[in-house]
């Protein structure tokens, strides 16, 4: 990717502009990390970009990007410019430049305004690596400005200090402190996505003694911060938080996150409880319990089946057997057979199966 993201600049420049790889993914080459996401910043237009890659995106003029399909990696490319009216964190009047220096400091932290040339070689106008070397996150120019600015850089601090496992640096956290109110005026949309990320994180725990410290959990609606369990899966944590009427989650997030919680006021160590909502849900609900998994999964191991159509007899054979044509009656004979083989008092096996369905039916009616 490296190698194609430099030939790029190469061609930009080879068309009298200067171009650069700038923020996070320079960072994370610096810091000896693999990253996927390039960005291009230059002092070519929009418009002049359209004229050197006719594969260009149409311009996002209102930003001054463009998006590229370049040799199959997929680039972002924006012009220098400075932001001369926010509203709603957006950018709604902007002006193009020929400064580099001026368009990286309109970035939000001074370790993602690294740039690379086309020769590979890392500029740093604004003390970044400094900051990468002393791991602290720290915010270019005045940070009650900044945050005003866009209120999300609060998430984004907190979510690049608990990834890098860097400190806040104090002027910034005062201002966290002092501006945390604004976070309501952020999407829940823009706001679940910066938690997911730290939820997500390995050093979550940072995160959220981070997000206590800076007195966020009010603003931000989480409710229990201060009493979630870390668990390895991200649902799980989300669980905890109490946010389902609020945080948008698509249907299979809320499906997993009210089984997860539905578990949690179950034995989770029931046969019947591992059956019904699978080992994933069950070991989310145990984690959280601080139930070993060991113990889960050796329960679920020995289940006899692990779904109703693991039962060794089919619908058309109970119809043929019991010369009964299809009703409800079937779902009850199946709610039957599960209890029984989860309850290890009936073998899964088609003749002990049609054996006892026989004896079954001459005790009671199934209609």
């Amino acid at each position: 990717m490296l190698k194609t993201s430099l030939k790029l600049l190469q061609k930009i420049e080879d068309n009298g502009f200067q171009a650069y790889i700038v923020g996070g993914f320079v960072r994370d080459y610096y810091l000896k990390k693999r990253s996927i996401d390039v960005d291009i910043c230059t002092n070519a237009t929009p418009y002049d970009l359209s004229k050197i890659f006719k594969e260009a995106l149409l311009p996002n003029e209102q930003y001054g990007s463009v998006s590229l399909i370049y040799k199959r990696i997929r680039f972002e490319i924006t012009t220098w410019r400075k932001e001369i009216r926010y509203e709603d964190r957006k950018p709604i009047e902007i002006e193009y430049i020929n400064d580099l220096i001026m368009d990286l400091k309109r970035r939000d932290f001074t370790i993602n305004t690294l740039c690379m040339n086309s020769k590979g070689e890392i500029i740093d106008e604004l003390d970044g690596i400094h900051d990468i070397e002393n791991k602290i996150i720290r915010i270019i120019e005045d940070p009650i400005i900044k945050l005003k600015e866009d209120p999300l850089r609060i998430l984004r601090a907190i979510r690049f200090a608990t990834i890098l496992d860097f400190a806040i640096e104090p002027a910034l956290k005062e201002a966290i402190k002092k501006q945390g109110y604004i976070l309501k005026k952020l999407s829940y949309t823009r706001k679940k996505e910066e938690l997911t990320r730290i939820f997500a994180s390995p050093n979550v725990q940072y995160g959220i003694k981070l997000m206590q410290e800076l007195g966020l959990a009010e603003y931000l609606e989480l409710q229990n911060l201060d009493k979630i369990k870390i668990v390895d899966d991200v649902l799980g944590m989300w669980a905890q938080v109490d946010v389902m009427d609020l945080y948008p989650f698509n249907k299979t997030e809320q499906e997993i996150i009210n089984k997860v919680n539905k578990v949690l006021t179950l034995s989770i160590l029931n046969s019947h409880t591992l059956y019904k909502y699978g080992l994933y849900i069950t070991s989310i609900a145990a984690n959280i319990k601080g139930i070993p998994k060991y113990k889960v999964v050796s329960i679920y191991d020995g289940l006899k089946i692990k779904s109703r159509n693991e039962i060794k007899i089919t619908a058309q054979q109970l119809c043929e057997l019991l010369r009964r044509p299809p009703g409800r009656w079937i779902t009850k004979i199946y709610n039957e057979l599960e209890t029984k083989i989860i309850n290890n008092e009936l073998e899964n096996d088609e003749q002990t199966l049609k054996n006892y369905i026989i004896n079954m039916d001459k005790i009671h009616t199934l209609e």
